[in-house]
């Protein structure tokens, strides 16, 4: 009997035991699992707040580089833009000046007595309207070329700037100088010479629709201004003008488009925001 009570009370020291060790197990893994879950949660939001907080000064700095760099850029375009505008009015009113010069001399147009006692006896309203529709020109050329996705590539030199500009005094000069039996006539040889000046130092559809619309409206002007008794032509026999001023006009817009062009080379890009 002792030794089956001491088996017994052996039997169930050893299970109490037992249990007692699985329920120490069991409370350390939860122990375990719930300082896993809590040291993840603390973490976590730790770690966020360290990878903004590393984050944010690079993302700054990109911010401003960008900015300081398209502030540059406007800058800068701005300027050429100026340069350009400034060189092309300059350019119009001295060629306005002294062509209108040589009409008058050789009385082609006339102006009223008044008029004529201003800079290089020419009105004083013409060198500025001249250098603002050549200032124009010289800019929609390029802008023309852009937007069509025809950049203008043939013959890009300030030496073929210079000959288109020769050429073109040249037949302005003809204009006032050569004599025929009518003006129709004359007005066939410079509408020849224009194509041939077009032809020689442009060659593109962007120049030759430009030019042609250039014709057009400053003919139409120019009937307004001597219908009005601004000035006058003599022997006019295209309605109250000559018949070969759109000659003129058309050569006029190609040469001063070719200075656009040629100026408006190296231009820094338009800067876009995004």
């Amino acid at each position: 009997m002792p030794r089956l009570e001491n088996c017994a009370w052996s039997c169930s020291c050893t299970a109490r035991g037992r249990h007692k060790a699985q329920l120490g197990g069991t409370a350390a893994g939860l122990a375990a699992k719930v300082g896993e879950m809590l040291s993840s949660s603390v973490s976590g939001p730790s770690l966020t707040l360290v990878g903004h907080g590393a984050r944010s000064p690079g993302t700054s700095r990109a911010g401003s580089t960008a900015t300081a760099t398209s502030s540059s850029s406007t800058l800068n375009w701005s300027q050429h833009l100026v340069q350009r505008v400034v060189v092309l009015f300059v350019v119009g009113a001295f060629m306005a000046l002294v062509l209108n010069l040589l009409q008058i001399q050789r009385n082609v147009t006339l102006f009223p007595d008044e008029v004529i006692s201003t800079l290089f006896s020419s009105a004083w309203w013409v060198p500025p309207c001249c250098g603002t529709a050549a200032a124009v020109v010289g800019l929609l050329y390029p802008c023309i070329d852009s937007h069509l996705g025809e950049p203008h590539k043939f013959k890009r030199e300030w030496a073929s700037v210079m000959r288109c500009i020769a050429v073109f005094v040249g037949i302005n000069h003809a204009s006032a100088k050569l004599d025929f039996a009518n003006n129709v006539q004359l007005s066939l040889t410079l509408a020849a010479l224009s194509l041939g000046l077009w032809w020689t130092f442009d060659r593109s559809r962007s120049g030759l629709g430009l030019g042609i619309t250039i014709a057009f409206v400053a003919t139409l002007i120019t009937q307004f201004l001597v219908y009005n008794g601004v000035y006058q032509y003599t022997s006019p026999d295209f309605l109250y003008i000559r018949s070969w001023l759109p000659c003129i006009f058309f050569s006029g817009g190609v040469t001063v488009g070719n200075i656009g062009r040629q100026l408006a080379m190296g231009i820094p890009e338009k800067p876009h925001n995004d």
